[in-house]
Order: structure tokens, then C-alpha cells, then sequence
């Protein structure tokens, strides 16, 4: 079952990606030579008009081989020029190379949808299961079993809330309507600034109040329009995730051991697909986030890259030259070879600890 959900999940992301190339390409009138699932020889492959569909034995990734990538235009002499990649202005090459991140994330939004539209909204309720001995809470009077129905007037429905509440409170007094048994307290409670571990490991100091939470789950139920909305924001989160985690590797708090590859992706699909279907894909939906923004990076042979020498040209009104193109390629698949290479070396490490 995990092996068949790490082919599905990761297929299924490839293929949305490169989809989103092809049919930019399509839409535009661009030829399209070929659509290929995975790398090396092909296992299985089909002619429908100038295109050729190939599913190929290295399920790690894919292509959209398009008429006339290459600037010279030596190789398409038989296709007609207003078919060519290379002959249509710079904005229109742009969106072809757009298109595959975006409908990453388009897929992305689309699964944090179903789900929600489907499951509702889960998580832990605003329900205190323990006050902290000495802090602002215990000061103000709030108990363990209280519920925070709102704070300053804005309702309160999940824990998450309470917490963005507090922290972002800058440690001014803030008023909590509280439900006790049957009983609303208003009580103001002023969060210190104490110093905490954050995701990334790092010691910074937020306003706490001293309480944890009680572990309740509760879901809400949620219509077409509240799901789309949430699921734009989810995706968006996962997004800005992404970026957070590499400025934190960039700034070295983020330790280059921690770096993820192939297997490690394979084993959290797999742990996910034991737990149940509304896991997996919730994964998938945040892996194909993750997928659409690390492919805008600007590395070259990466679609960020492409998008950079497009932009040039776009300023400069002429073409990369081939030399240069040549270089900015090696370069890239230079880096990319040396982050994989760092990537599985993690997860063999990982494996054999």
C-alpha cells in the first residue's frame, strides 16, 4: 500500500506539473513534441497528432518537450515557425514556464478543498486544560475547563486563534470573555514576555499568558465558499513555509543535515497512507506547494531559471546568448546534482541511524 501511494502521490504531483506546461503550450499554439511521466527509457508510448506520450521507467520526475526550445531552431526544420517555443514573444514563452508551478499550486488549493469541504474544519478547542503556577492567567483567575469564547471582542473557535491572539498582543492587556460551567467571565489578563523554542529551534521571546491547552478536537462544518477561502490560506501558508525554511538555511539555523530527499518524501507518504486517506491528502496537498515553489527558484534548468533569462530578455530586448544559455545550464545541474546528492545522503544517514 505505501509503495503504491509514494507512486500515486508523486506521479500525480508530476503530472499536474507538467500538465500545466502543455496545456499553456496548447492554449497558445505552441507545438508540443512530447509529454513524458518519469525519466530514461520509455515503458509504454502513443502518437496523437505532432505529439508523442511517453510513461518512462524512472518515476522521479518529468518532461514537455516543446517544438523549438533551442534558440537555433536547427533540430525543428520540418515544423512549421509559428509553432516554434523559440519564435513567440518573451511574455508567452513566460507563461508556458509559469503555467506547470501554478497549477501545482492550483492542485494544491483544489485537494486543501476537498478535504475541507468534505471533512470541515478540525482542531483543538479554546478548552484550558492546565494553568501554569505564576503567571498572568493564574494572576487573572482563569481556571483549567475554562472555555475562551472571545478575546477583545473577537469569537474564538479554535486554539490556533487564542495563541495569534496573545502573540500578537505585544504583552498589552487583553480582555478573554471566558465560559465557565454556566457562567461568561471578562477577565484581562496582560501576556509577559517570556523566552521559548520556536519551530526552527531558535529562542525567541512572545507574550504568554501560562496556560496549555486541554487537547479537545472539535471540527466545523464549512460551505463551498468558507472552504475555498480556507483552503486559499492553507495553500498560502504552506507557501510561505517554504520560504521561511530557506531563509532559515540560508541563515544557518536550519542545519544542511536536516535536508529531505526522495526518501524521506517516500516515507512520510507512506506513514500518511497507513494513517488514512484525509492525511495523505493533506500531505500531497502541502507537498505540491513545496513542489510549485521550489520550482520558481532561480536556479537555472529549474522553470525560476528560465523565468530569469525570459526577464532579461525582456528588459534587454535580445536573447541570452547560446554560450552564455550553455553555461547558466551546467551551472544549474551542477547545483541541482550537488543538493540531491546532500539530500539522499541525509536520508541514508537517517536510515541506517
Amino acid at each position: 500500500m505505501g509503495a503504491i501511494a509514494v507512486l500515486l502521490v508523486l506521479g500525480g504531483l508530476i503530472f499536474f506539473h507538467e500538465l500545466g506546461h502543455f496545456l499553456m503550450a496548447r492554449m497558445l499554439g505552441i507545438g508540443v513534441k512530447a509529454f513524458a511521466l518519469g525519466f530514461g527509457p520509455k515503458l509504454l508510448s502513443f502518437q496523437w497528432g505532432l505529439t508523442e506520450y511517453r510513461l518512462c521507467a524512472v518515476p522521479l520526475g518529468g518532461y514537455v518537450m516543446l517544438a523549438g526550445e533551442s534558440p537555433d531552431n536547427e533540430e525543428e526544420p520540418s515544423i512549421p515557425k509559428g509553432l516554434l517555443f523559440s519564435a513567440r514573444p518573451v511574455w508567452q514563452r513566460m507563461c508556458v514556464v509559469a503555467a506547470g508551478p501554478v497549477f501545482n499550486f492550483l492542485l494544491a488549493w483544489g485537494i486543501y478543498w476537498a478535504l475541507f469541504a468534505s471533512q470541515g474544519q478540525m482542531g483543538l478547542a479554546p478548552v484550558i486544560g492546565q494553568v501554569l503556577p505564576e503567571t498572568p492567567a493564574a494572576a487573572a483567575g482563569i481556571a483549567p475547563g475554562d472555555t475562551v469564547l472571545s478575546i477583545d471582542g473577537h469569537s474564538i473557535t479554535f486554539w490556533e486563534e487564542l495563541t495569534e491572539r496573545v502573540q500578537n498582543s505585544k504583552g498589552r492587556s487583553l480582555v478573554l470573555e471566558i465560559k465557565r460551567g454556566k457562567e461568561r467571565l471578562a477577565l484581562s489578563v496582560a501576556p509577559e514576555m517570556r523566552p521559548r523554542k520556536n519551530v526552527f529551534g531558535e529562542t525567541v521571546s512572545t507574550p504568554t499568558m501560562g496556560i496549555v491547552a486541554a487537547k479537545e478536537i472539535i471540527t466545523l462544518e464549512l460551505d463551498g465558499a468558507q472552504s475555498l477561502k480556507l483552503s486559499g490560506k492553507e495553500t498560502w501558508k504552506a507557501i510561505v513555509n517554504m520560504v521561511t525554511a530557506l531563509i532559515k538555511m540560508i541563515e544557518r539555523v536550519i542545519p544542511a543535515d536536516s535536508i529531505g530527499g526522495p526518501i524521506l518524501i517516500a516515507q512520510l507518504i507512506s506513514r500518511e497512507a497507513e494513517g488514512g486517506m484525509v492525511g495523505l491528502m493533506a500531505l500531497a496537498a502541502a507537498l505540491s506547494a513545496n513542489l510549485g515553489f521550489v520550482n520558481l527558484l532561480p536556479i537555472p534548468v529549474l522553470d525560476g531559471g528560465h523565468l530569469v533569462i525570459f526577464g532579461l530578455e525582456a528588459v534587454t530586448r535580445k536573447p541570452l546568448g547560446l554560450r552564455a544559455r550553455a553555461m547558466a545550464i551546467r551551472v544549474g545541474i551542477a547545483m541541482l546534482a550537488a543538493i540531491m546528492i546532500l539530500a539522499t545522503y541525509n536520508d541514508l544517514r537517517r536510515l541506517l541511524q
